[in-house]
Formats: structure tokens, C-alpha cells, sequence
């Protein structure tokens, strides 16, 4: 417990006002007292700076939430905890989007407010800038930048309300660990989690997924089968890719937000579901709004609670941790030594967009890995932008296997450049897997296809000494 904390605590029941005054004094804080949020702010405009504001979200006059937004103008960094009763989900989420640091709920023991303030104050936080924070299925979070350490308070405290939350970003940010993030911290997290990849499901079968099916539903359904909604009764369902759902399946997706429950395909009785559920989506929800490719009524459903997930070069104090994070875990399940990050490799890091974010990054971490060449692995983290933003076609347009197309100007030479970096790696990895072309395209994370594509595109020959040594074996 942090020692000696200026707390003020503002509530308009007299009874809990002492109640929750002397829980506070006995751990020595020094306690000021307000029974109106306009109380409140005349003691904070006099002069006084708490280390922490316990706020009633209930109150005659200015309320909880009209006092903190007005606290937060007075005195930006003040942490503020909401105390709020059970029934409060849509002012608890008003509160956490108005900048409530956390919130309590009433009646509460002394033990869950302590451990409240002490996540607050710092004496019992985990410090994120150096740890990773392991969510299981080889999932993990870090928030070592200003903006994610916001974003996993945010997740945190929305959470413990059970409401649909909606995760925004570039493909590869990580909506998805987010989601197992809010799953793992939620009272849910001893439930299933599932996720549906809303794009990677065809249109005319992901409702029969999401739903399930009776027997002799459609041609071919000779047994009944659950959806994911009543395999993942009682926990969370993440449906990534939202914006990829036809409009006609949002409906029924509206009515299971709407009042949880369903029918299965071919059958008219109705199952009656408890699951929560999360989307992601990398969409421009404007242009999906107009275009009616998204339905209204479902948004503004899901935007019950909206996270933005920021690319990772917006955040990229964390590149150094999740380099090592990647590489540490990448070594264990290749059975193979660690490689050391040196301070060219990790500026070159730290210097490159990231297009694919954590995807790539992790892609990354893989080939140089695989690879072991630290000066190719330099090599393809160079500039491959125009300086406008947009990025080339990875890729290269060849004629006849010969040189690039309008190899002339900046566009050209990354191209080159490209080639040239690539077909280095291809052809380390064959060396590395003897010539076994299926080994080394599962290294490279490419078909089998794509990768006899590529030994053709770029006149990669085995040598010699290499056809002996497969001949021998």
C-alpha cells in the first residue's frame, strides 16, 4: 500500500462517506471529503493536487460523470476511480471513455478498494516497459509505449462489463491478442474463447458456422451440427474481420446482440445463448456505413466500447521487446540457438515502417532466424516506399526471368533491391534444407508453388555438390 496518499473522496451518502474515510485513514492516507461534485472542484481550484479522486458516480446536482470531466480540465493527470453501483454498465463505460483511471463497485471490502488504489498509486503495477504479459496459445501482449499501456488500462477496465467492444486497426496490429487480452481479465476468462475469421469463411457457409445446423438442413447435412455461438455458451466469441459479413447474416448476428438468441439452420425452435462478443475490423467504417456494406444498427451495437489499435510505428519503443520476445519464443519451437540483435540490426528495426506490423515483424524474426545472415536481413528492411507512403508491389515484374521492368528511378532500384534480397534468401534457405524444396518453403513461410515460381523467376540453380548430397541420401 503506497504511504500517505493525498486522496480525495467524494460521495453524497453521508453513511459511506465515513465508511469508506475511515477504510483510508486506517492505511495512514490523508483523506479531504466532498458531498457534491461541485464541492469537490472548489477544493481542487483552491489548490488542493490528490494523488487519487474516488468519485460516487450518482450524485444530485453535478454528477459523477460531469465532475470528472471537469476534474480531468482542472488537473489532466489526476487518477480517478469511479464508485458505482451494479446496474451503471452504460456510465461505467462513459466514465472509462471520460478518462477514469478504474472503478469499484458498491457495497465492496476493504481488500478490493486496497487493491484498487494500489494499482492506481503504482505500488502493486506491472511494469510493461520491460515484461511481456503471456495470454496463452503462444499469444502475448507487451505495452512498453504511452499509448498501449492506455489501451490495457482501458481493456482492463472494460473487461469486467459485459458489453460487445469493437477493436479498430491496421491489419497485423493486434486485434486479436487484444481480444484474448479483455477475455483473460474478464470473469469469463475460465470459459471458452473462440474466434471466427468473418473473411476466411465463405459467405454461404459461415452462417451455418456461426449458427450451426439440423439434419437435413442443405444437401449434405446428414447430422445436426452446434455453431460456435452455443459452443462458446458462458464466454467469448472475437468475430474478426466484422466487415467482411454479408449484410444479410449482420441481421441475425443483430438479433443475437440484440436479445441472445438464435435458430439453428433448418430448424424453427430458438436456442438461447449467453456469450459475449467481440469484433475487429480493419476496415474505413465511414465508407462501410455509407456503402451499406456494414449495417447502422449493427455498429452502433458492437461500438458499445471502441479500442484503436495503433500501428507499431506509432509505437515503436516496443520493437526492441517484441525482437526478443519473437526471437526467444521462434528458437524454442525451431530447437535452434537465439541470434543476437546488434545495434545495426535493431536501428534498421527501429528505422523500418513496419507495413504488416506485429505480422511481419514476426515474419521477420523468423527468416533472419532461419537464415542467420544478419547483413541480408539488413538488406530487406531498406526503404521500399516512394515517399508518399504508398508501398511498392512486393512482388517484382519480370519479362523472360530477365531484369525488372522500368527499372529506371527510385521505384526501380527498390525493386532491384528486392529481387536481389530475396533471391539471396531463397536460395540460403535451399542450401540450408540441402534442396529439399517442400522443407524450404515451409521455412519461408511460401507454397510450394510460389516457391518453384520463384527458383524459375529468379534462374536459381542447384549446384553440383548439392545433387550429389540428395542423390547420397
Amino acid at each position: 500500500m503506497s504511504d500517505k496518499a493525498k486522496i480525495l473522496l467524494v460521495d453524497d451518502e453521508p453513511g459511506m462517506l465515513r465508511y469508506i474515510k475511515t477504510l483510508l485513514e486506517v492505511e495512514e492516507h490523508h483523506v479531504s471529503t466532498a458531498s457534491t461534485g461541485e464541492e469537490a472542484l472548489e477544493i481542487v481550484q483552491k489548490g488542493m493536487n490528490p494523488d487519487l479522486v474516488l468519485l460516487d458516480l450518482l450524485m444530485p446536482g453535478i454528477d459523477g460523470l460531469e465532475t470528472l470531466e471537469n476534474l480531468r480540465k482542472i488537473r489532466p493527470g489526476v487518477k480517478v476511480v469511479m464508485l458505482s453501483c451494479v446496474n451503471d454498465t452504460k456510465k461505467v463505460v462513459q466514465a472509462i471513455r471520460l478518462g477514469a483511471a478504474d472503478y469499484i463497485t458498491k457495497p465492496f471490502q476493504k481488500a478490493e478498494l486496497d487493491n484498487v488504489i494500489d494499482q492506481c498509486l503504482g505500488t502493486n503495477q506491472q511494469n510493461y516497459a520491460g515484461e511481456v504479459e503471456e495470454l496463452g496459445d503462444e499469444t502475448f501482449f507487451v505495452a512498453a509505449s504511452a499509448n498501449m499501456r492506455k489501451l490495457r488500462s482501458q481493456a482492463a477496465l472494460v473487461a469486467n462489463v459485459d458489453i460487445p467492444v469493437l477493436m479498430l486497426g491496421e491489419s497485423g496490429t493486434g486485434k486479436e491478442v487484444m481480444a484474448r487480452l479483455i477475455h483473460k481479465l474478464s470473469p469469463r476468462a475460465h470459459r471458452t474463447f473462440l474466434k471466427v475469421n468473418c473473411a476466411a469463411v465463405p459467405a454461404d457457409l459461415l452462417e451455418s458456422e456461426l449458427f450451426g445446423y439440423e439434419a437435413g438442413a442443405f444437401t449434405g447435412a446428414t447430422h445436426a451440427k452446434p455453431g460456435k455461438f452455443e459452443l462458446c455458451n458462458k464466454g467469448t466469441i472475437l468475430l474478426d474481420e466484422i466487415g467482411e459479413m454479408p449484410p444479410s447474416l449482420q441481421a441475425k448476428l443483430l438479433h443475437v446482440l440484440q436479445d441472445q438468441q438464435f435458430s439453428r439452420l433448418g430448424s424453427r425452435s430458438v436456442l438461447k445463448v449467453d456469450v459475449r462478443i467481440l469484433a475487429a475490423t480493419n476496415i474505413n467504417i465511414p465508407e462501410a456505413l455509407a456503402n451499406k456494406r456494414l449495417r447502422e444498427d449493427l455498429y452502433y451495437r458492437l461500438n458499445a466500447f471502441t479500442l484503436h489499435i495503433p500501428p507499431l510505428r506509432e509505437r515503436k519503443e516496443e520493437i526492441p521487446i517484441l525482437l526478443k520476445h519473437f526471437m526467444t519464443q521462434l528458437s524454442e519451437q525451431y530447437a535452434r540457438s537465439p541470434l543476437p540483435f546488434t545495434p545495426e540490426l535493431l536501428q534498421a528495426c527501429l528505422n523500418y515502417p513496419w507495413p504488416g506490423n506485429l505480422r511481419e515483424l514476426g515474419n521477420f524474426v523468423k527468416r533472419y532466424l532461419v537464415l542467420g545472415d544478419e547483413k541480408l536481413a539488413i538488406h530487406e528492411l531498406q526503404p521500399r516506399s516512394d515517399g508518399s507512403g504508398a508501398q511498392f508491389d512486393p512482388t517484382p515484374q519480370r519479362a523472360n526471368g530477365g531484369a525488372p521492368e522500368n527499372p529506371g528511378g527510385l521505384k526501380g532500384l527498390a525493386r532491384s533491391a528486392k529481387d536481389e534480397a530475396e533471391a539471396e534468401a531463397i536460395a540460403k534457405a535451399l542450401d540450408e534444407t540441402n534442396w529439399n524444396r517442400k522443407q524450404a518453403a515451409a521455412l519461408l513461410q511460401i507454397s510450394y508453388k510460389a516457391l518453384l515460381y520463384k527458383i524459375r523467376q529468379y534462374g536459381i540453380a542447384q549446384s553440383k555438390t548439392h545433387r550429389l548430397s540428395a542423390g547420397a541420401s
